[in-house]
């Protein structure tokens, strides 16, 4: 006899919820696009200026602490 409740124990694969969760934000996505597109577009010149000082204090690495560019840590190489 066999077991008809087996498919009970089944459970989808990974690769099969995560293709679907891409697939619904790609959706949500496009949806959210085509109806906010003049809101976007409206605040794009803003946004690029805002990304200006952001940039300069995430991405520049400081200006060297208080020491200067000419310092090592250990010895001096001869």
């Amino acid at each position: 006899m066999t077991d008809n409740n087996r498919w009970l124990d089944r459970r989808p694969s990974k690769g099969r919820f995560w293709l679907m969760v891409a697939l619904a934000l790609a959706v949500m996505g496009f949806l959210l696009w085509e109806e906010h597109k003049v809101h976007l577009l409206g605040a794009l010149p803003w946004l690029i200026l805002l990304a200006c000082p952001l940039m300069h204090v995430f991405m520049h690495g400081g200006h060297g602490g208080h020491g200067g560019h000419d310092d090592h840590k250990g010895g001096r190489d001869e």
